[in-house]
């Protein structure tokens, strides 16, 4: 369901709980799980994807005590030594089972083919089986997946069957209703006035289903639209298909923005309802466990509790023509500007539209925000501080599609892009990559346009460069107190979108700069999210031997496989460790397919630090897919695939 911040949606399962069990799951043979008594002594963590043949390479032993005598061999796929070692140093204990994690270093292992490591002395493990290959078949594969994903999320008519079954669904969307904006009381639980019409018929279709759930939002869609959009721009790994499902997005977002009374809407769907008396009248989104296509099939009239599933509800980011909350001007105009820039040297005339709807939006933004930014309805679903970034980033794609295109405003978006940048410096919200902070992807496309003629911007190359080193510095110093060298917060949510965050970033920083002393750190980020995690799973469902079978996903659960074979939600990102004490309340549906089948949490024995992590399909903490989620591991995978650019440091 969608990602609320604020407590748990639908009902809970209050007894379940995230306890330690005597049953846990390791690797014991190549793609093999095991059940055994007891939780192993020692395990293997290894990225189950892989490395490219140059990358800084590691593995981690996580055992009950530190060992100093232990060797380490790897294997090719014929059971072949092509490499020896010593494992390394204890890098800090993980919990009360698992006292000592120490890494084995795999650099010197290049040539392409698949391997497994073994750790030998006073402890055995053994790794899942890992690929060596080049950078772009590595990578290539898991943006694929990543586009397979999107495709599941497809709402409207133009479904891909093939994916999860998916049929047409919320039909109704082609004639919805707007409403004025809902008020919901302090604790955002329920409505606390009717819901008001003011406007409508109009086409909100198509697009993608935000997360589990079926809401659609502009705020993360825009988000996603512009990440899939400038992995478009940055290599051809994603292919046909990339393009495709980023048009798929960018078609949603115009339907979402009235040009001519210069309307922008930002949600469809209804994530609350109830009323302030708790009677239930008013049932929404988050209040069924079913395929989105059993909305249509509703029978419903005005006034009926389950009439706002079939018709959902639009709401605007604003009235016609007035101020728009600035991180969605920002960022609606942001996007529109990339599909400018891909359409200028084959579409002119469509690259043109795009731009003055670009601009148009950006035109609206209210600079002057009050404490709250427009994001959805309720606003704790995606709390959102920072807005400078989203203007920063609307100004440096317009003006990048002006140059593509010869227009004159190229200069004063320049202009206004180095001002933004700069009121984003000295802002207090400064953040890192991912939905709530655009900066990354904003300041690396200004220092482009700063490479060349652009004399008066506030701003200069060096200092979005020592903006994108804050950014990786931040990450870098968490990284290094951790025993797996992750950049993420385990205790918060998003941690593995923060994680493929910190990753893209430093790529970007390099592309930027041409320095290279954060590409190690960019692959541990990703190698943590891939399986070299204390939990010993990729948090990218299809990716490796070991990875979400449950995700809190309705199509996943209702009409795909359970078993994490044949129709999955393959390429789909979760949120991956939470904290462990949000884990004890699950959701429950009757009419959820259970997943998985056995009792308990088998990775419980491997939480520590305060992370937990549960692949139940009620476990919306920790395996609920999304569109951002996804969309920010594609953009790591694009930057990683695609060869780095020869720029010099600009200090």
């Amino acid at each position: 369901m969608a990602k609320i911040r604020t407590g748990v949606i639908g009902v809970t399962a209050g007894g379940l709980a995230a306890t330690t069990l005597a049953v846990y799951c390791i690797q014991s043979a190549p793609g093999a799980d095991a059940l055994v008594a007891g939780p192993p002594h020692a395990v293997v963590r290894v990225d189950q994807v892989g490395y490219a043949p140059g990358e800084a390479k590691q593995a981690y032993l996580m055992s009950v005590e530190p060992v100093s005598d232990a060797s380490f061999q790897v294997r090719d796929a014929d059971g072949n030594e092509v490499l020896s070692g010593r494992v390394g140093a204890s890098t800090g204990g993980w919990n009360n089972t698992y006292k000592a994690v120490q890494t084995l270093d795999l650099s010197r292992l290049t040539e392409p083919g698949d391997y497994r490591v073994e750790v030998s002395g006073p402890v055995t493990a053994e790794s899942p089986t890992f690929h060596i290959a080049p950078a772009g078949e590595l990578f290539g594969k898991l943006i694929q997946d990543n586009v397979r994903f999107f495709q599941a999320q497809r709402d409207g008519a133009d479904v891909v069957p093939t994916a999860l079954q998916r049929k047409p669904s919320h039909l109704a969307d082609r004639q919805a209703t707007v409403y004025d904006t809902p008020a919901y009381d302090a604790d955002e639980r329920v409505l606390t006035a009717p819901l008001k019409p003011v406007g409508g018929p109009i086409d909100v279709s198509g697009g993608w289903n935000d997360a589990g759930d079926f809401l659609k939002f502009t705020h993360t869609a825009s988000y996603s639209t512009a990440s899939l959009l400038f992995a478009q721009r940055t290599t051809p790994a994603g292919g046909k298909e990339l393009a495709t499902e980023a048009r798929h997005g960018l078609d949603w977002l115009d339907k979402m923005w009235d040009d001519e009374s210069r309307t922008l809407y930002v949600q469809v769907g209804l994530g609350k309802g109830d009323t302030d008396d708790g009677s239930g009248k008013i049932r929404s989104d988050h209040d069924d466990w079913r395929l989105p296509e059993a909305d249509d099939a509703l029978e419903v009239e005005p006034g009926d509790p389950n009439y706002l599933i079939k018709h959902r509800p639009v709401f605007r980011a604003a009235p016609p023509g007035q101020p728009i909350s600035p991180n969605l001007a920002g960022r609606v105009a942001a996007t529109f500007a990339l599909a400018a820039q891909l359409d200028a040297a084959d579409n002119p005339e469509r690259a043109h539209q795009e731009l003055e709807k670009a601009a148009h939006i950006y035109a609206l933004a209210d600079t002057t925000p009050g404490d709250q930014l427009v994001t959805a309805f309720p606003h704790g679903f995606y709390p959102e501080a920072s807005w400078q970034d989203d203007m920063e980033f609307g100004a440096t794609e317009m003006a990048l599609a002006g140059k593509a295109l010869d227009d004159s405003r190229t200069a004063d978006w320049t202009g206004q892009a180095g001002h933004w940048a700069k009121q984003y410096l000295a802002s207090d919200t400064l953040g890192t990559l991912g939905l709530g902070d655009v900066s990354a992807l904003a300041h690396a496309d200004l220092a482009e346009l700063l490479d060349a003629d652009a004399p008066g911007t506030e701003v200069t190359r060096g200092q979005l460069a020592d903006d994108l080193k804050r950014q990786l510095d931040d990450g870098s110093s968490r990284a290094a107190r951790d025993p797996f060298r992750a950049g993420a917060v385990y205790t918060d949510f998003d941690s593995v979108p923060h994680a493929f965050g910190l990753a893209a970033t430093a790529q970007l920083y390099h592309r930027v700069t041409g320095d290279s002393h954060y590409d190690a750190f960019a692959t541990q980020q990703r190698n943590w999210t891939l399986g070299a995690n204390a939990w010993g799973s990729s948090f990218v469902i299809g990716a490796g031997t070991t990875f979400p079978h449950c995700p809190e996903h309705q199509p996943a659960n209702l009409a795909g496989a359970l078993d994490g074979d044949g129709d999955i939600l393959r390429g789909g990102v979760v949120n991956g460790p939470n904290a462990a004490e949000k884990l004890k309340d699950l959701n429950s549906f009757p009419t959820m397919r259970k997943c998985p089948t056995a009792q308990g949490n088998p990775f419980a024995a491997f939480d520590g630090h305060g992370g937990g992590f549960m692949d139940h399909v009620g476990a919306w903490q920790t395996v609920e897919s999304a569109d951002d989620f996804t969309a920010t591991a594609l953009l790591s995978f694009t930057l990683s695939a695609a060869p780095q650019s020869a720029e010099t440091d600009p200090s």
